[in-house]
């Protein structure tokens, strides 16, 4: 078990979204998913969000950890997965920004070049698996919403073909840091916006429900 916890994991996600600055724009595309959500969520009573990026090692995965996170939260039957247009690994600096705030990571199949991590929180009633993989990958269950996190994505993902909507939201690639001693602090801010505009979303969800 690989456990550096030093901030609640609650914690940080409620005051991410307070910390946070979302231009019109950006709040306009996160309401757009939201209603698309709470939509998809109306008819089928669950939703499959699948966060891709062309790695699959940094912004993605942060997308499916806040979303695992955001569906225990708000009690919403909403299932995160995440995948990339190439297989890398689950860079192990998003990995170490996701321990500093609550979450634990167990390595299930030791892979030099990928390992495959079981994660959890305090409290979480079940883990998800994290490892990088393509988006199509089959663990990634259909049908699902698209959401794309990096512009490389975005570019080299013209068609997915399992994606009942497609979203383009991306993120300030946090890799410029690595190798520097600012990683700590650039990583963390990621992962802060990431996890600020998930609350975001998903709390519009819940409303739109209720």
């Amino acid at each position: 078990m690989i456990k550096t916890q030093t901030i609640s994991t609650k914690n940080f996600f409620e005051s991410a979204v307070k910390k946070i600055t979302l231009t019109e724009n950006r709040k306009i595309q996160l309401l757009k998913i939201a209603e698309t959500i709470a939509k998809e969520y109306t008819t089928n009573e669950i939703v499959h969000l699948n966060f891709i990026c062309t790695h699959n090692s940094r912004r993605s995965q942060l997308g499916q950890v806040w979303g695992f996170y955001a569906a225990h939260y708000f009690n919403l039957n909403i299932k995160a997965f995440s995948g990339g247009t190439e297989v890398t690994a689950f860079f192990r600096n998003t990995v170490k920004t996701l321990q500093k705030v609550g979450f634990y990571f167990h390595v299930v199949d030791f892979n030099h070049q990928n390992p495959t991590y079981e994660i959890s929180f305090d409290g979480s009633r079940a883990s998800i698996y994290g490892f990088s993989k393509l988006f199509s990958h089959k663990d990634n269950l259909e049908p699902y919403m698209a959401i794309t996190t990096c512009n490389n994505a975005d570019k080299n993902c013209p068609f997915i073909p399992e994606a009942t909507h497609r979203f383009h939201l991306p993120f300030v690639d946090p890799k410029v840091s690595d190798g520097t001693s600012e990683f700590e602090k650039v990583y963390l801010n990621t992962n802060r916006q990431i996890a600020g505009e998930i609350y975001f979303i998903f709390n519009k969800v819940k409303k739109m429900l209720s």
